[in-house]
């Protein structure tokens, strides 16, 4: 089986310009825990939950009575996004995206083909996989 038959086409993305806060609204309403960050159709980055965390109590704690809405308004999505991204082929076996996750301890990969972005798949979308394949047995 291959990344292409697992992973999620219709990717929710983010723009190096965008403001922290949209990366929060999307995360919140969407249930979503990864964000690839795109300069038009190519990947640059990405932003999870966790590194909004992060972004969040560094920026709190340096700028006391500052309203955090305001704050994460201010803050845009390339000062905090991570720009070493491990990412994988779409014709790459599922195997090899569960052993990259594992070694790495990460819970997603953007699937890139040609410098583009064409997925992303996560712990779930494997999990998913496994449950339809084993059916329950």
């Amino acid at each position: 089986m291959t990344v292409k038959e697992v992973m999620v086409k219709e990717v929710a993305t983010l723009d190096v310009n965008d403001e922290l806060s949209l990366a929060n609204d999307i995360m919140r309403l969407g249930k979503i825990r990864h964000l690839p960050v795109v300069d038009g159709s190519r990947l640059v980055g990405i932003v999870s939950e966790r590194d909004l965390f992060r972004s969040y109590l560094a920026q709190v704690m340096g700028y006391g009575g500052i309203d955090s809405r305001n704050l994460i308004k201010a803050l845009r999505i390339k000062d905090i996004m991570v720009k070493e991204v491990t990412t994988i082929s779409p014709e790459a076996k599922l195997y090899d995206a569960v052993n990259l996750m594992i070694e790495k301890k990460i819970g997603c990969l953007p699937v890139v083909e040609d410098d583009r972005l064409v997925g992303l798949i996560t712990e779930t979308d494997i999990m998913r996989q496994y449950l339809q394949v084993c059916g329950g047995a």
